[in-house]
Formats: structure tokens, C-alpha cells, sequence
């Protein structure tokens, strides 16, 4: 009986050793297949542009294309579940802003838990919001908006994105400030809402500077301040909300690249790099900076620290709004 146990285990160690050097050698060797990048909306996006404009340098860090994959629909939900429920190997990565802090406060139920399902991989930009009108609206600034508001309640419609969406509770933040009501038109993605926008269809909406920049440029729609609490660079002309109109007015938007969790930390690190290697290249600098975002590195747990600081301040700030979605 000594014998028998003896050998099974040393069998047992043998096959342990064994596990454990085909996945040294798998972390090694990653990537050896094409990385997915699933984006949770459609083309056109802040998350997509930033996406997009990460892919080609990160494929070129780890010697395999990066692929995008729009995963649109539920405000985010559907393309972030299938990220969750993804093989843990580091073969799907997710882009996602700050409304996966957002979501598990405004949902009585999400098919996947944000800090148990996902492995902070980094922070990758910034871009402030804006707050436009269509150029009917007759308010020349944030303090005319909220007396437009304030003299036809409900009259005022905004466009976002999606339910849900930090565009979204960026109004719902600015209706509760200003004691106003301004409806919410839900769209689904960027694209449409900001089509209607331009087309008089709807009269305001606050949005990523990524997607209205070019047109308050045009003069096709009319920027009244940003959610930042510091004015944009991009915009320097155009006041924050808080200077405006609302002392203590914020509502930032980051972008973070995530991993399922379980993906071991060594390739966790190694989609770090490449995502600061990707941010490091003066192009995509450029290509980002002028399209109003701003570059923010940050490495997987300086990531999990804001990911945990975001999901405090919403959880009390959604309270005080008393908002909920089905």
C-alpha cells in the first residue's frame, strides 16, 4: 500500500509539474492567436474611437492583430456580459467607460458583477462631456438653459446614447442639480442621438467632446459648458457647468480596458503594456488629443483604486437622484 501511494504521488506531482509548465509556457507564448476587443456599442462612439485608435499599435506590441468587436445594446450590458463570461485567457479584452461604476446602482439586476467577473487591465483616457443645444434653442448659456427648463417643464428633450449610459446620467446629474426637467430620448448608440440632435429632433444633450466637437466647430449645434472640472483645452472658450451655473457640478468620463477575471497576472500585464505602449505612439496621441480626448495611463491596480472610489461616489450620488432602470 506504501508503494501504491508512493507512486501515485509522485504520478500527482508529475502531472501538477507538468499543468503548471504547459501554462508558464502558454504565458509565455501570449498571444499566439488574434486578440478580441469587444466594444459594448456601436460604431462611432467615444468607445469605439478610443478602440480603434488602440488596436493596430497594441497588435503590433504583442505580434497579433487586435480585432473589434462592436457588441452593442442594453446601454453597454450585452457586449460587457459577454466580456464577463469570456474564456479567461486573455484572448478578449473589453473597453469600458465609467458607467460599469454606474450600472450596478442604476440596475436591480446586471447578469455580471463588475469587480468579481473582471481583471483591471488599465486606464487609458479621459474626455470631458459637453453640454450643447440645437442653435433654435434660444439660451445662449447654461443659466438661460435652466430657466428655459424651469418656465416649460418638460418641454426640453435630450438624446443619449442609451439608458444608462454616462451621457445619460450626466443629465439626469445636471436635471437634479438644476431642479429642472429636461426628458430623456434614449437612442441606440451615439450615432443616432446626435443625428437627431443636428436635426432639431430633439434640443439638447450633454455628449463626449469626441462627438460634438466637429459640429459646435460647424456652428450646427451650440456648446453652453462642459461637465469637467476644469475647461478643455479643446474648448477653452466654453465654460465648465460648474463656473457657469452649478458650483461643485462634475461628472467625469473615463475609458478602461478590462479582462475577464482569472486571466493571470502576467498576461494581465503584458495587455497593460501594450495598451501603454499604444498610448506612448505620438500619432495615436495626436489622433486622440484632437478628437478631444485626453491620454491618462493608468496600470492594472491604480486602475482597481478608481474603479473603487467610482463605484462609492456613484453609489451615493444615484441614490440622491432616486434614479433606477428596469
Amino acid at each position: 500500500m506504501n508503494r501504491i501511494a508512493a507512486t501515485l504521488a509522485i504520478a500527482c506531482t508529475t502531472l501538477f509539474a507538468a499543468s503548471n509548465a504547459t501554462i508558464a509556457h502558454a504565458q509565455q507564448r501570449f498571444p499566439e492567436k488574434p486578440v478580441r476587443f469587444i466594444v459594448p456599442f456601436p460604431p462611432g462612439g467615444g468607445n469605439d474611437i478610443l478602440a480603434r485608435a488602440l488596436a493596430p499599435k497594441m497588435g503590433e506590441f504583442l505580434g497579433q492583430n487586435v480585432v473589434i468587436d462592436n457588441r452593442a445594446g442594453a446601454g453597454g450590458n450585452i457586449g460587457t456580459d459577454a466580456a464577463a463570461k469570456s474564456p479567461a485567457d486573455g484572448y478578449t479584452i473589453l473597453i469600458a467607460s465609467n458607467q460599469v461604476t454606474i450600472n450596478p446602482w442604476l440596475y436591480a439586476k446586471l447578469p455580471f458583477d463588475i469587480e468579481k467577473d473582471f481583471a483591471p487591465v488599465a486606464l487609458a483616457a479621459s474626455v470631458p462631456m459637453v453640454l450643447a443645444v440645437h442653435p433654435s434653442v434660444p439660451a445662449q448659456n447654461v443659466k438661460e438653459l435652466i430657466a428655459l427648463a424651469k418656465s416649460n417643464p418638460g418641454a426640453l428633450n435630450h438624446s443619449t446614447p442609451g439608458n444608462g449610459t454616462p451621457q445619460h446620467i450626466a443629465y439626469e446629474v445636471f436635471n437634479h442639480a438644476a431642479g429642472v426637467k429636461v426628458t430623456h430620448i434614449a437612442y441606440k448608440g451615439t450615432g443616432p442621438a446626435i443625428a437627431d440632435l443636428l436635426g432639431g429632433q430633439v434640443q439638447t444633450a450633454i455628449g463626449t467632446l469626441a462627438s460634438l466637437e466637429q459640429h459646435v466647430k460647424a456652428g450646427k449645434l451650440r456648446a453652453l459648458g462642459v461637465t469637467t472640472p476644469r475647461r478643455s483645452p479643446a474648448m477653452p472658450t466654453v465654460p465648465t457647468i460648474a463656473e457657469a451655473a452649478l458650483p461643485g457640478f462634475e461628472v467625469p468620463l473615463w475609458y478602461s480596458i478590462l479582462a475577464p477575471a482569472g486571466v493571470p497576472r502576467e498576461i494581465v500585464a503584458r495587455l497593460s503594456a501594450a495598451v501603454e505602449r499604444a498610448l506612448a505612439f505620438p500619432e495615436t496621441r495626436e489622433r486622440l488629443t484632437a478628437q478631444g480626448f485626453e491620454v491618462s495611463y493608468l496600470g492594472p491596480e491604480q486602475m482597481t483604486e478608481v474603479m473603487k472610489r467610482d463605484l462609492a461616489r456613484w453609489q451615493k450620488s444615484i441614490a440622491d437622484i432616486g434614479l433606477k432602470l428596469e
